[in-house]
């Protein structure tokens, strides 16, 4: 196994290891460097779905096996580009993000591979919240440490793109519907590493003890800071077979635009939170 560091905070490129055949020493050594790099690309290694799915479990329980992430319907056909409602929600995607903030318990990772790539475009960016959060002047850190938000993806969604009924559209989101909103602190430790982190992103809406302008402001504000300094961000130009997991307790991520003529078709495989450790202060 051959390891290249990205030449940012976090992440790297895995080489000469097959994910299909990892044994039970080599599967936790990849689990060590992903809690050491956060992100970890494995280039080339066109796994089935099945494949996917096995090296996920690595990690631990899913949320979900898998789930298309895509704009190519079952046919083969290019879905419209402006009104299709699960284009926007794929054009939510390209917005920072953490998943599942807006459910009871915030998943620890994600497995994401490329079956289709478009000819431009398309790739998946990464922003290390804890190399954000550490280099805070502390008059934020103050002013944030005890702050905690509100994570909707109703509001995320509709805010921006007006979504129909989910009962009666095609749209169907995981966890679109989730009350009451999950309450999650704006600074989080790492449960594994013990690192102080950033939990932000386009989901939250609400802040107690703010008003709602404010707290979007402050959001805003903390994730422009936090995505503004190259070494903290990452965009990776998928080829098709690439494979790569992140660590989403500590990463930020979002999708690149790209023209959506073309087909992207890419498959999701969502890892668990721990029930404690990632749970919803209003869930506990």
């Amino acid at each position: 196994m051959r390891v290249e560091p990205l030449k940012r905070s976090f992440g790297a490129k895995v080489y000469d290891l097959s994910l299909p055949d990892l044994n039970t020493e080599q599967a936790q050594d990849v689990y060590d460097l992903w809690l050491k790099y956060a992100l970890l690309i494995f280039p080339g290694q066109n796994l089935s779905n099945d494949q996917q799915i096995k090296f996920a479990k690595n990690f631990g329980a899913l949320e979900f096996d898998l789930s298309p992430i895509s704009n190519v319907r079952n046919d083969g056909s290019i879905r419209d580009a402006n009104d299709d409602d699960i284009v926007k929600s794929l054009r939510g995607n390209m917005e920072w993000h953490h998943d599942s903030t807006y459910m009871p318990i915030q998943a620890k990772g994600a497995v994401f591979t490329a079956h289709k790539v478009p000819s431009h475009g398309g790739e998946t960016g990464w922003a290390d919240m804890r190399a954000a959060y550490e280099a805070l002047d502390q008059s934020m850190k103050d002013k944030i440490n005890e702050l905690s938000a509100y994570h909707s993806y109703e509001w995320s969604q509709k805010e921006r793109f007006g979504h129909k009924d989910p009962k009666v559209s095609e749209f169907n989101s995981y966890g679109f519907d989730i009350d009451p909103k999950p309450l999650r602190p704006l600074v989080k430790t790492h449960n594994e590493t013990g690192q102080k982190c950033l939990t932000i992103g386009r989901h939250i809406n609400k802040i107690p003890g703010l008003s709602d302008q404010e707290a979007q402001n402050l959001a805003k504000e903390l994730e422009e800071y936090a995505c503004s300094n190259k070494e903290w961000v990452y965009h990776h130009a998928w080829e098709v077979g690439d494979a790569v997991i992140w660590d989403n307790r500590c990463l930020m991520h979002q999708a690149s635009m790209w023209d959506l003529s073309e087909g992207r078709i890419m498959y999701h495989s969502r890892i668990e939170g721990d029930p404690i450790a990632e749970a919803a202060s209003n869930y506990l």
